[in-house]
């Protein structure tokens, strides 16, 4: 199935009022909602951030799509970036009202995160396909071990490194997060939590990464894929409009859903099944780099 026939033109207020209800829309909407709420079902069910679901279904629906390889992942990475920002603003004033968001944490992780960001929006912006397909592989790869044999209660030490090495985590964390699209939470809170950070604490402060690494991150894909070619349409740079127009809902509304499926099952198997999701993902995409 041909998609790259439907090229981006106008923005998103414009193209919305008209959009073209061809059989190829209507598929690439369906997806799109499904793609949302599965998101929306397992942020709510373990706690992750949506980007690490939104990405590789992203990636794979625009494969099914035909779209042209040389911009698929950037273009997951971007939409995924995008649709972050409103769920993190979401997140973050709802942890507040609470009390559990680390003011002082995150103020102090903010400039890293950001310089990490651009640092990690900069090298996306040059790299191709193949290495950015590749950074997503290997760093879910290693979140999906993680999930399976990693116990909640390990500790790294006792506090967070202060120093050089103290601006060096979220200066990493940042950059590698921007590369892959995703949030603060996967790899914020297993950071945060192995430098004894409560669980809940960590949770809530990473959900303020998480808008400190969209937004510019979001901008700078925008940018870097300013005038490309071969964009399916509703595109702005590496950004769908159409895929964040449709994801953002859908996500929001699963959510609770996830919620309430939590309580009712057993938290570890529901790791080992997502982190066997994860693995399955990055060796499909190391196929389809290498096979």
């Amino acid at each position: 199935m041909r998609f790259n026939s439907l090229k981006k033109d106008p923005p998103l207020i414009v193209w919305a009022s008209a959009l073209p209800l061809t059989p190829e829309i209507m598929i690439l909407v369906a997806l799109l909602v499904i793609v949302g709420l599965f998101a929306g079902v397992l942020a709510g069910l373990l706690g992750v951030g949506g980007g690490i679901v939104i990405v590789p279904a992203l990636y794979h629906v625009f494969g099914y799509l035909e779209i042209d390889p040389a911009v698929r992942m950037h273009l997951a990475v971007g939409t995924s970036l995008a649709t972050i920002i409103p769920t993190s603003i979401r997140s973050v004033l709802s942890h507040k009202k609470k009390g559990a968001v680390d003011g002082a944490l995150l103020k102090s992780w903010a400039a890293p995160l950001f310089v990490g960001v651009l640092l990690g929006t900069a090298m996306a912006s040059v790299v191709d396909n193949t290495g950015l397909t590749m950074v997503f592989a290997v760093v879910a790869l290693g979140v999906a071990c993680h999930m399976a044999f990693v116990s909640g209660e390990w500790r790294l030490r006792d506090s967070l490194p202060k120093g050089p090495a103290g601006g060096l985590i979220p200066t990493v964390i940042g950059g590698i997060s921007a590369m892959m699209g995703i949030g603060g939470g996967t790899l914020g809170v297993p950071t945060l939590t192995a430098f004894s950070v409560p669980i809940h604490r960590a949770v809530a402060t990473a959900a303020g990464f998480g808008l400190i690494i969209a937004i510019p991150g979001t901008a700078g894909f925008l940018l870097a894929g300013w005038g490309a070619g071969d964009l399916p349409f509703g595109s702005v740079g590496y950004v769908n409009l159409l895929g964040f127009a449709v994801i953002v809902p859908a996500t929001l509304l699963a959510v609770p859903w996830g919620v309430k499926i939590a309580h009712w099952l057993s938290p570890r198997p529901l790791r080992l099944a997502f982190a066997f999701f994860l693995a399955a993902t990055s060796l499909r995409m190391f196929w389809d780099l290498f096979g």
